[in-house]
C-alpha cells in the first residue's frame, strides 16, 4: 500500500515540475499579445521621455525670448508696464497629478510642448510683422484711445458678435461695444480725423456721429444726447465731440462705439488695449465676450 502512494506521490510531483518548468521556458521565450502590447507601450513611453527635456528646453527659450520682446513693445512703442506672468502659476493646478495615469501624463505633456513650440512660433511670427509694419513709412496707427475718460471694465457692455436684442429679444449681430455711463458724458476723438457724418434722429442708433481717420479707419459714436462737431470738420485727438445719451432704440443711457476700416467691422476692445492696465483690459475682454445682452 505505502508502495503506490509512493507511486501516485512520485507522479504528481513530477507532473507539477513539468508544468512550472514548462511555463518558465514559454514565458522566457514567448509573449503573448498583452504583453507584446506592453512592450510597445513602454518602448513608446521611453522614446516620449528622451524627447520631452530637449522640447522643454527649447519652449524655455522661446518663452524667454518673446518675454523680452514684450517687455520692449510694451515700455518702448505703448509707454506701459507689461503683463505680469502668468496668472495660473501661482495655482496649485497639479494638485491632484499623483491619481493621473503616468499614460495620460506622458501623452498629454508631448503633445502640450508640441502645441506650445508651435504656438511660440506664431506669436514670434506676429512680433516680426507687427515690428515691420511699424517700421514702414507707410503705417498708420489705428485710433487706440478710449473715447470715454476713466472708464472701467464693470462699465464695459456687450461687444461685437451675436447678441440678445433687448427690444426684440432674438439674436442680432451687434458690430460695436456698449459703455455704460451716465447721460451726458463727454465723448472724445481717439485720433485726429474729419467728422463724415452727423445724424440726428429718434429711431435706431439715434443721434450719431461718425469720424474718418488715416489709414481708412472710421469711428461711429451712436445714441448720442448732444452733439458738439459738424460735418467736414477737423477734429484732434482728444476733441470733445459729443455727449453721451439713450436716443433712438437704447435701452438706457450708453455709449455704442464702433470701428470699421473702409467698410470691413473690428473689434473695437482689439485696438484700445494701451489705455488701459493689463488687468484692466484683460477684464474687459472678459466682459464685453460674456455680456448676452446689448444696450440697444
Amino acid at each position: 500500500m505505502a508502495r503506490i502512494v509512493w507511486k501516485a506521490v512520485s507522479f504528481v510531483l513530477t507532473v507539477v515540475s513539468l508544468t512550472i518548468a514548462a511555463y518558465l521556458v514559454f514565458s522566457l521565450f514567448y509573449s503573448n499579445d498583452e504583453e507584446k502590447a506592453l512592450e510597445a507601450e513602454n518602448e513608446l513611453y521611453a522614446r516620449l521621455y528622451g524627447s520631452l527635456p530637449g522640447k522643454i528646453d527649447r519652449i524655455e527659450q522661446d518663452v524667454e525670448r518673446l518675454a523680452r520682446k514684450d517687455d520692449i513693445i510694451y515700455k518702448d512703442i505703448f509707454h506701459a508696464d507689461p503683463p505680469s506672468d502668468d496668472p495660473m502659476s501661482s495655482l496649485e493646478v497639479f494638485f491632484g497629478s499623483d491619481t493621473i495615469p503616468d499614460a495620460k501624463l506622458v501623452f498629454y505633456t508631448a503633445r502640450k510642448a508640441d502645441r506650445l513650440t508651435v504656438d511660440a512660433a506664431a506669436v514670434d511670427s506676429l512680433f516680426r510683422n507687427m515690428v515691420d509694419a511699424m517700421r514702414d513709412s507707410s503705417f498708420i496707427m489705428p485710433p487706440m484711445d478710449l473715447p470715454l475718460l476713466g472708464l472701467n471694465c464693470m462699465q464695459v457692455g456687450a461687444g461685437v458678435g451675436q447678441k440678445i436684442n433687448p427690444f426684440y429679444t432674438t439674436s442680432a449681430r451687434h458690430d460695436g461695444v456698449d459703455f455704460i455711463v451716465p447721460r451726458g458724458t463727454p465723448v472724445y476723438a481717439p485720433a485726429a480725423g474729419v467728422v463724415s457724418s452727423v445724424s440726428r434722429s429718434r429711431k435706431g442708433d439715434g443721434n450719431t456721429v461718425s469720424i474718418r481717420h488715416k489709414g481708412g479707419y472710421i469711428t461711429r459714436y451712436a445714441h448720442l444726447s448732444d452733439i458738439y462737431v459738424s460735418k467736414g470738420q477737423s477734429v484732434r485727438r482728444g476733441s470733445l465731440i459729443a455727449g453721451t445719451g439713450m436716443s433712438g432704440n437704447a435701452y438706457a443711457p450708453h455709449l455704442h462705439y464702433e470701428l470699421r476700416r473702409d467698410s470691413l467691422v473690428l473689434d473695437p476692445l482689439n485696438f484700445i488695449f494701451a489705455s488701459v492696465s493689463p488687468e484692466e483690459y484683460s477684464n474687459m475682454v472678459y466682459m464685453a465676450q460674456h455680456t448676452e445682452q446689448s444696450m440697444d
